[in-house]
């Protein structure tokens, strides 16, 4: 067990090292930001609070039914 955790470790440091110069050190290419408009969500008739309510309930009244 001592022997995994320390491998584990080991493993973690290893490839956080490699991942921190994964850019290297060249200068950074900055390109113009693509400026995208979302259309607007559909509005849902009913309200997700109903839902997670209606399937509390359901599994309350469920619970109670099988005692």
């Amino acid at each position: 067990m001592r022997f995994t955790t320390t491998l584990a470790a080991a493993a973690a440091i290893a490839v956080s090292g490699a991942a921190a110069t994964a850019g290297g050190l060249s200068e950074e290419v900055m390109e113009a930001p693509v400026v995208m408009v979302e259309p607007a969500p559909a509005a849902s008739s009913i309200s997700p609070t109903y839902v997670v309510l209606g399937v509390l309930a359901a599994l309350l009244i469920a619970a109670a039914a099988a005692e």
